[in-house]
This record gives structure tokens, C-alpha cells and sequence, in this order.
């Protein structure tokens, strides 16, 4: 099994700052989970995928990190390496913004930043997962390299997955 780095966890680009996650962004969690229909997450329910956040970075280098605004500081989402429908030895990126900073170049920003720290841990190559409804997401994987593999279809409907190399 190779030997990767860990994800820098520390990551800042032009607009925006990455950063571990603290209890203190539960609130802004449960707004955004909140966002996505079908509820609001208890405080308890989200302090715990807080946690849970920090212990699986722990355990495997790899983190979804919240998004700030250097200019305001203000949480607007994350973004971050996961192992999700993939795996450890090639994550996949995953990122979630709030609907009212969506547009501004954001997610590319982060994602980019986050696919560099990705290369840092030497890994070849990363995925991504998109609903096939997800037209803002498919612009930012393009921006970013991703292309097109194959598609599986969920409870949800069909879901898009997408590789790029690396670096």
C-alpha cells in the first residue's frame, strides 16, 4: 500500500481561507444542511459529524475543511477530500457552498486548492460524484481537469462520476 501525506490542512488561495473544522461552526452547518431541504440537523446531531469530521481526518490525512471569506470571515461552506463513494488511495473531492454566494467563482477556488494540497499527498488520481441535475458542479470539475467516466443511479437518481489524474 503506498504511503501518502497527509492533506495540508491550512489552505488559503486569493479570496478565501480552509481551515480544520472547530464546534463553533455548528450553526453554520446545520444553516447549510438546512438549505438542502428535508430539515435542520440537531445541534447535538451536527456537533457530532463535527467530530466525527475531525476523527476520520485523524484516521486518514485526508479532510473536508470549511470555507471562509478572507475579506469578512464569514463560513459560505467546504470543500475537501473524502472517501465517500471511492477510496482512500483515490478520494474523492467534495463541495458544498451555500446557494447565496453560489456564482462567484468559490467553488473553484476551493476545489483547485484542494486538488493541489491532493497532489501534495502524492496520490494519481482523485474522483468526483455529481447528481446528473448538477450543472454548477459539472462547470467546476471541467474548470478543474475532471472528465467524465461512468454513471450509477441511486434513490436519488443517476449519479455522474468523474476522474482526473494527477497531478
Amino acid at each position: 500500500m503506498p504511503a501518502y501525506q497527509p492533506m495540508a490542512l491550512h489552505l488559503e488561495t486569493e479570496r478565501l481561507m480552509l481551515r480544520p473544522w472547530a464546534e463553533s461552526d455548528a450553526d453554520d452547518v446545520r444553516a447549510l444542511h438546512a438549505e438542502r431541504g428535508g430539515g435542520t440537523p440537531t445541534i447535538e446531531d451536527t456537533r457530532e459529524l463535527i467530530a466525527k469530521q475531525l476523527a476520520t481526518t485523524e484516521q486518514t490525512g485526508l479532510a473536508l475543511l470549511p470555507i471562509r471569506r478572507r475579506d469578512v470571515g464569514d463560513f459560505i461552506g467546504y470543500c475537501g477530500l473524502i472517501v465517500g463513494r471511492s477510496t482512500f488511495d483515490e478520494p474523492e473531492i467534495a463541495y458544498e457552498l451555500y446557494k447565496r454566494v453560489h456564482g462567484n467563482g468559490y467553488a473553484t477556488e476551493a476545489a483547485r486548492a484542494v486538488l493541489d494540497a491532493a497532489i501534495a499527498t502524492g496520490r494519481t488520481r482523485l474522483w468526483a460524484t455529481v447528481g446528473s441535475w448538477n450543472a454548477p458542479s459539472f462547470r467546476v470539475l471541467e474548470k478543474l481537469g475532471f472528465e467524465r467516466s461512468h454513471v450509477t443511479t441511486n434513490d436519488r437518481g443517476d449519479v455522474v462520476w468523474l476522474t482526473r489524474a494527477l497531478p
